[in-house]
């Protein structure tokens, strides 16, 4: 699969490329396609977010700017993705746990309950010092990070049993996305955690290769892992950002006013992701067991999770520079 998602990517580059800007008339304005490309499936809040941030664009920039949204990893993998705004091949792409392998910062959304709730995520989105320390570097590496969307808080799901406390996750075999403390994270646990691209999971589940994966509600339900799992522990073991990102080199090709109007949008559509991400928390745990009457619904004794991670909050302060500043100041902005 990653390497037909691979050869896809290719065929972008070679494809699309070349059409990134349409032929105008003689007088008219070049009009700008921007490919914005995510993982998730068609009900994912990934692509709720996408469209929204894309018909918002498109409406206040009609004529200068085109956003189009492409779902499903149909422009790759995100580490195909990565590469591809990174060289100019794609434009814009939408990450979560990724950027950690691009920024030892971000990995501070992997502590596990660092994040309380979506108030105090709205929070550590607009503070300038957390802004600048994750932001600022990443130009360098090729990569332009716009705004803080949401990807929410995650739980898992399996067809082992219901998961109560860490313990209960020892053996079984989980899919998580690639990124160094969610593996270690899940392996202090006792699970068996194993990096995988996110268009094969649901095959990976209905075929017993993985017995488990973890995920927010929306990316659970939009992916269907719902219909071949008989077990969701409501762990909210992490609140995963997302991060709309623009390549460096496309972005620096932009006229200076249409970067801040779409940064501007960027940063504004962030509220509308939290809102549909709480929306979204409401009502799927209903519409899965609906759509699955033999899923069994389970809450955890989140003390015990909290308890079992302390190690992994002192591996990132010693491993990570600045790394315990920003466990710090994430905390204290929850109070």
């Amino acid at each position: 699969m990653r390497r037909i998602m691979t050869v896809v990517l290719a065929a972008v580059v070679v494809i699309v490329a070349p059409t990134l800007y349409t032929i105008p008339q003689a007088g008219a304005q070049q009009r700008i396609i921007v490919r914005l490309g995510h993982v998730g499936f068609p009900d994912s809040l990934y692509e709720i977010t996408a469209q929204e941030f894309a018909r918002r664009v498109n409406r206040e920039l009609g004529g200068r700017v085109e956003v189009r949204v492409f779902h499903s990893s149909q422009l790759g993998t995100d580490e195909d993705m990565i590469r591809g705004v990174r060289v100019g091949a794609l434009e814009m792409f939408l990450p979560s746990t990724i950027m950690s392998s691009v920024l030892d910062g971000y990995g501070v959304f992997e502590m596990p309950y660092i994040i309380v709730n979506r108030r105090h995520m709205k929070a550590v989105s607009e503070h300038p010092e957390l802004v600048k320390a994750l932001f600022d570097p990443v130009p360098v590496q090729g990569l332009r990070a716009l705004a803080f969307w949401e990807n929410g808080f995650r739980h898992v799901t399996n067809n082992a049993r219901a998961i109560t406390k860490p313990e209960d996750l020892r053996g079984i075999k989980l899919r998580i996305p690639r990124g160094v403390w969610r593996q270690k994270m899940f392996q202090a646990y006792g699970a068996n955690p194993t990096p995988m691209a996110f268009a094969e999971v649901f095959t990976a589940l209905q075929t017993g290769v993985m017995d488990g994966q973890e995920n927010p509600l929306a990316q659970i339900w939009g992916a269907k892992f719902h219909e071949v799992q008989r077990f969701l522990s409501m762990t909210g073991h992490v609140y995963t950002p997302a991060y709309p990102v623009a390549g460096e080199r496309w972005w620096q090709t932009v006229p200076p006013d249409l970067r801040i109007t779409i940064r501007r949008i960027a940063i504004e559509v962030g509220d509308y992701a939290r809102q549909q991400g709480e929306r979204l928390d409401n009502s799927l745990v209903a519409e899965m067991q609906k759509a699955n009457p033999r899923l069994r619904v389970n809450e955890v004794d989140k003390a015990a999770f909290i308890a079992a991670s302390r190690a992994i909050y002192e591996d990132f302060s010693k491993e990570v520079s600045n790394g315990a500043a920003l466990i710090r100041l994430i905390q204290a902005l929850a109070r």
